[in-house]
């Protein structure tokens, strides 16, 4: 007997040509109704085979993030009337049940989906989103662009999280779509050898994959969302998937790296953080990143916390309680490309 590769099922067919809308089922069996399913939303905008690539526009990875699902949505109203060229796939919020909670992980088993590739196809919920991503959309995508943001828990720079191939055409064309996108800023991120990522698994599969970061506070800043949509309309322009004016030329991007674990700045132990920076600030080696106090002692002095390397702060905490561990601020240091 044969199973089949992912559980999830979906009235979408990816090959039929025009426009469609539909749902991905994601089996969910509980006390409320046992033969149940989640509806993850999906289009699909096919102008048939050989006319050009196939791209897969994703965002809600984690629930609290919204200029990426909202430039989604945005998308999906014009689309019908559009005259394109190769294939769309997009779904604006990837992990549902997180997306409606409007929380990082997911209500139903607190799976972080950016943290769970390559998935389980019997697993829980989240670990199920993520196989059929590995197993199913991934295969057919060319192009991949997951759109984030800082969530509730951080604040980060309007920032593109690039990916190069090392070499040859794929890398050139990788670095045109970077420029077209024309975000502020376009850095290589180093998670410190975490692999289980939606990046890693389309690096697995051999797709151009591109990720950003565009906002926080659990907010969706118009700013911030004018970058998304100008950008995604600029790449998709250049892939020759929509013909119609690209818009303002792009702005020139900065680029940036994560160099390792001296751009991380950790709580040592739980209380009470007081920046002594802003986002955007360049910052040096030893100079205060901001004082702990520990509410149980009020009366002691706040433990001094001080950055670990050179670089631009490029995303901050927004909650000033802290347990240890919590990332208090992420930096980057200038880098060059080409």
């Amino acid at each position: 007997m044969t199973t089949s590769a992912s559980l999830i099922a979906t009235d979408i067919d990816f090959e039929r040509v025009g426009f469609q809308t539909g749902t991905l089922r994601l089996p969910w069996s509980h006390d409320r109704s046992a033969y149940g399913h989640i509806p993850i939303p999906i289009a699909v905008c096919n102008a048939g085979e050989g006319t050009g690539p196939t791209v897969l526009l994703t965002g809600g990875n984690h629930g609290d993030e919204y200029e990426g699902p909202v430039a989604l949505m945005k998308l999906l109203q014009r689309l019908p009337s559009m005259a394109m060229r190769g294939r769309l796939i997009v779904i604006p919020g990837l992990n549902f049940p997180a997306f409606i909670n409007g929380s990082r992980t997911s209500p139903i088993d607190r799976g972080n989906l950016n943290r769970m590739f390559p998935g389980a196809r019997n697993g829980q919920p989240t670990e199920m989103i993520a196989h059929y991503v590995e197993t199913e959309l991934l295969p057919r995508a060319d192009v991949v662009i997951d759109l984030h943001a800082g969530g509730a828990s951080f604040d980060h720079l309007p920032t593109l999280l690039a990916s190069p191939p090392a070499h040859g055409e794929q890398r050139a064309l990788y670095l045109e779509l970077v420029r077209d996108f024309g975000a502020p800023h376009t850095m290589i991120m180093d998670l410190l050898g975490e692999d289980r990522t939606f990046a890693a698994a389309a690096e697995r599969h051999g797709k151009l994959f591109f990720c950003g970061e565009f906002g926080g506070h659990a907010g969706c800043d118009a700013s911030n969302l004018a970058i998304v949509e100008a950008g995604l309309q600029r790449v998709l322009h250049r892939l020759g998937v929509m013909p119609e004016p690209a818009g303002p030329a792009p702005k020139q991007t900065r680029f940036l790296r994560v160099e390792g674990a001296r751009h991380y700045v950790y709580a040592p132990h739980a209380g009470v953080f007081e920046p002594a920076f802003a986002l955007g600030d360049q910052v040096r080696a030893g100079q205060l990143a901001g004082r702990l106090f520990d509410p149980h002692r009020p009366w002691a002095a706040p433990e001094n916390i001080t950055f670990g390397g050179d670089g631009t702060v490029m995303c901050m905490r927004t909650f000033a309680r802290v347990e240890p561990g919590d990332c208090i601020a992420l930096l980057a240091s200038e880098a060059h490309l080409d």
